[in-house]
């Protein structure tokens, strides 16, 4: 049996006091205990940015890629170890702008993955640039005057094209994230969780986890039913404008994963160790 501290390391998080990537943290190590695997069969790959940050505050196996990369490596480390639990994470810049490409392909693979995407709508580690999630009109260091661009919508982003799992959080619902955490987690197959994570330093005051708790929308509550696809993305439209927190959908009937596939077909093309001398054959002209 595993607790939350266990899978906390000695390095101490240096974001700014107040970030919302504390309580993703907590809710990470919250989560992990639950599912009950030892530190050293979990692996945490991160991208670049201040929430790329979060392998490193774990007892896992870490690695800290490059900008907007965190799901190629994530994805080789589960194919050639799929006995490992895998997690990414970043933010969304280094998921929706440089690792936007890597999305879809990972979603249509389906490895069983589970994605955190720490979205504060700006670039916090770099000082306040416009994000591919910053709203229209936000004023920055690189957008004096106000974007003129429409925000990307992570969540009917990756339900557009096929998502298995999607959900959103927030650290001013603690028990409600870690739940979502250990959810995706055990989901079988891709899941997205998209955690609305405010930078205290760029962020606007009315992003902040103090609004999060007065204005959040569990769909629980609602009496959602997170089978329905559709339904799902008509709510993920409210993105910017209401914060449903939960999960918006899950697939009752999740296909195979990537590996699961992969095992199958390698089983059936199989060359028994005494036709070695054959190996050649498959290349032969029929």
């Amino acid at each position: 049996m595993y607790q939350a501290k266990d899978f906390k390391s000695e390095l101490k998080p240096i974001w700014c006091p107040g970030c919302g990537d504390y309580g993703v943290l907590q809710g990470v190590y919250r989560a992990l205990a639950n599912i009950g695997r030892p530190p050293h069969e979990v692996a945490f790959v991160s991208g670049i940015g201040c929430s790329s940050r979060i392998p490193g505050y774990t007892t896992a196996y870490g690695f800290n890629t490059v900008h907007g990369r965190a799901l190629p490596i994530a994805q080789g480390i589960k194919f050639s170890r799929p006995e490992l639990l895998v997690l990414a994470a970043g933010g969304d810049g280094d998921g929706f702008s440089i690792g936007g490409g890597h999305v879809p392909h990972c979603i249509r693979r389906n490895p069983d993955i589970t994605y955190l995407v720490m979205d504060n709508h700006i670039y916090g580690l770099t000082k306040g640039q416009l994000s591919p999630t910053s709203r229209r009109s936000l004023a920055t260091s690189s957008s004096a005057y106000g974007s003129v661009e429409e925000p990307v919508n992570p969540l009917l982003y990756v339900l557009a094209y096929g998502a298995g799992f999607v959900a959103q959080g927030t650290p001013a619902d603690m028990p409600g994230l870690a739940s979502m955490i250990e959810e995706g987690i055990r989901y079988p197959g891709f899941a997205f969780i998209n955690v609305q994570s405010p930078c205290i330093t760029y962020g606007r005051p009315e992003e902040q986890l103090k609004q999060h708790k007065a204005e959040m929308r569990p769909l629980a509550a609602s009496g959602h039913d997170p089978s329905n696809r559709l339904v799902a993305m008509g709510l993920a439209q409210d993105y910017g404008k209401v914060l449903h927190t939960g999960v918006f959908y899950r697939d009752p009937d999740p296909g195979p994963t990537f590996e699961q596939a992969t095992a199958e077909r390698q089983l059936a093309h199989r060359v028994p160790s005494d036709a070695r001398e054959r190996v050649l054959d498959v290349f032969a002209v029929r």
